[in-house]
């Protein structure tokens, strides 16, 4: 029998006994046990990931970059954005199971496209999302919502989750809600009228800093009215406060340690996302990546 065939039918099988005894893919040797995302939330750990829109920019790429750049920068966890068909059909969630088997790389998060418009549709596409989530071992999936006043607006993001907070809890998956700047989720106001409706343990905060500074929002108003609900972290930086216009990391005025530091504090686990996007032609990705890593390195527990 072809042997790709043996490894995925492996790392399947392998990954739903594990998930189902709260250890995750990271738990099979090709990587430490400790460093499962199942594991992270039971020991309450801090970890560093990396975005695949990093490496492979917004267009349908297949991971190529991710697969080739990521096993030289010493980082593990890959949350994969899973914006195309493809790349979420059950082939294409195959593949990256076979691929990340093949290079060591452990899948932390599933980010698929945005909220709005269709509540049925919605969440339909989540809940697949979330399933495949757990086939690749892991338990966490990040959204973020549409245009600002587009798509039925932040009560349509409201109704969706509502209908997707019992099904979280009962797969035991973490579903992150994440702010863009001009967004119909952008701000604290925002996020409140969301937790004043949906109030589950399995829903909270993906905190973009980039996009809240890009939004002129304080990160660290954030941190202190939602620190108990912000449950993914991603490290970015934009142009200017109150201007949305991403830069590598330290150009512009994101303070990214200021705000870890704060949630920290405030005894924040999870991942930071490392989520610089698009990729700039001519840099050295790899070299960006590793950069990046020594700054938020001394984060991790």
């Amino acid at each position: 029998m072809d042997s790709k065939i043996n490894r995925r039918a492996f790392v399947k099988n392998t990954s739903t006994m594990l998930a189902g005894m709260g250890l995750g893919l990271a738990a099979q040797g090709k990587s430490n046990e400790k460093n499962s995302l199942a594991d992270i939330d039971k020991r309450k750990g801090i970890e560093l990931a990396i975005a695949s829109i990093c490496l492979d920019g917004f267009g349908d790429e297949n991971f190529k970059n991710v697969f080739e750049i990521v096993p030289k920068t010493g980082i593990k966890n890959i949350e994969f954005n899973v914006w195309y068909s493809r790349n979420f059909t059950p082939s294409g969630i195959s593949s990256i199971m076979d691929r990340c088997y093949e290079t060591g790389l452990r899948p932390i998060s599933l980010q698929g496209t945005s909220f709005g418009g269709h509540v049925g549709k919605d969440v339909g596409h989540k809940m697949w999302l979330m399933e495949k989530a757990k086939e690749l071992g892991c338990r966490r999936v990040k959204f973020t919502g549409s245009k600002r006043g587009t798509a039925g607006g932040l009560e349509s993001v409201i109704e969706a989750l509502k209908a997707l907070a019992p099904v979280a809890e009962e797969m035991d998956v973490v579903i992150a809600v994440e702010n863009h700047a001009n967004n119909n989720i952008e701000n604290i106001d925002d996020y409140k009228a969301i937790f004043d409706q949906v109030d589950s343990s399995h829903i909270g905060v993906c905190l973009d800093m980039g996009h809240f500074d890009g939004a002129s929002v304080d990160n660290l108003e954030v941190v202190k009215e939602f620190h108990e609900k912000i449950n993914h972290v991603d490290i970015k930086d934009t142009i200017e406060f109150g201007k949305y216009k991403t830069v590598p990391y330290g150009q512009g005025v994101t303070k990214g340690e200021k705000i870890i530091k704060a949630l920290v504090e405030k005894n924040y686990t999870g991942y930071l996302i490392i989520e610089q996007a698009p990729p700039i032609e001519g840099m050295d990705l790899a070299t960006e990546m590793e950069r990046i890593r020594k700054i938020f390195t001394p984060f991790e527990k």
